[in-house]
């Protein structure tokens, strides 16, 4: 019996990363989707580009890549998101992003609607909803989700562009948190909720919001899973960083990936650590697949 391929969808911001090595498309919805259809699945980008030549540029790409852009609105008025990127000597990102971007304008219409209707996954963080149209946008998204579609809120906590509502209600329209152990303790702080350690903190989260699993990613240290009395923890894959751009958005694809097919959480954990380290050994968030490296990765994924 051939393998259920699940409709996973990335829902936010689309953009071009302005890399020292050049341009490279990202946005961590789109990123995340790349990586679901590597894994087997179908990743839908749902996101909003300008009617400008980066736009097409980004939707041919999202094209060659095999994504499915059918959820892709066009913006007549915004420019395509871009992000200005350095990377310092350890592979770590700073982001200087842009305001006024299509990805701001997201807009409400009956093909998301259909979209909504038939997904089995839906990714969506913080940072996409900076803007009140988008933000409105991707609760009434979420709101519009079958109840057994899993939905993931990939906090994504990028300088002054996240308010204290949009976290609160995000986490109260999640199944699945993904948070790095920065984030964790401002996020429990948002809540009103008091810090300890990670795993008790996630368990506060865990409750706090009816949530059905808890991740915290380390960087490099690995990752926590907990999900109600289960903890796994993982130490993480060293490799030789090229840089980190994608590298989370590639965990949370494994992630969701395995606990759509009911893998235990050591699985899980193990899959989107390997997936996470090897995007980090690679230049961009969406690198190209030679004929080595992911095939191994995803032979150990799909096992």
């Amino acid at each position: 019996m051939a393998e259920r391929r699940y409709r996973i969808v990335g829902l936010g911001e689309l953009l071009w990363d302005l890399l020292p090595a050049g341009k490279q498309l990202g946005g961590a919805p789109a990123n995340f989707a790349y990586i679901s259809t590597l894994l087997g699945n179908e990743g839908i980008v749902a996101s909003r580009l300008g009617a400008d030549s980066l736009g097409n540029e980004a939707a041919s790409k999202l094209e060659s890549l095999g994504l499915n852009t059918r959820y892709i609105q066009r913006d007549q008025v915004h420019p395509t998101g871009q992000v200005s990127v350095d990377v310092d000597g350890r592979g770590q990102p700073r982001f200087e992003i842009a305001e006024g971007a299509a990805w701001d304008y997201l807009e409400w219409t009956p093909e998301w609607q259909e979209l909504a209707a038939k997904a089995d996954a839906v990714c969506f963080g913080s940072l996409a909803q900076r803007g009140a149209l988008s933000g409105s946008t991707i609760r009434e998204f979420l709101r519009a989700l079958g109840g057994t579609v899993v939905r993931i809120f990939d906090v994504n906590l990028r300088e002054s562009f996240y308010a204290k509502d949009v976290i609160v209600e995000s986490l109260k329209l999640a199944d699945i948190l993904k948070i790095n152990d920065e984030e964790l303790p401002k996020v429990t702080a948002l809540c009103g909720l008091e810090y300890r350690d990670e795993v008790g903190s996630a368990r506060a989260l865990l409750a706090y919001s009816n949530l059905k699993l808890v991740c915290v990613t380390r960087g490099c240290h690995g990752s926590l899973l907990v999900k109600g009395d289960l903890v796994s923890e993982h130490p993480g894959h060293p490799v030789q960083v090229a840089d980190t751009v994608g590298a989370g958005d590639a965990f949370t694809a494994a992630l969701v990936n395995g606990y759509l097919k009911g893998a235990g959480l050591d699985a899980i954990n193990e899959a989107a650590n390997r997936v996470g380290a090897w995007v980090a050994s690679q230049v961009g968030a969406m690198p190209a697949v030679g004929p080595e490296g992911v095939r191994d990765i995803l032979a150990h994924v799909r096992g």
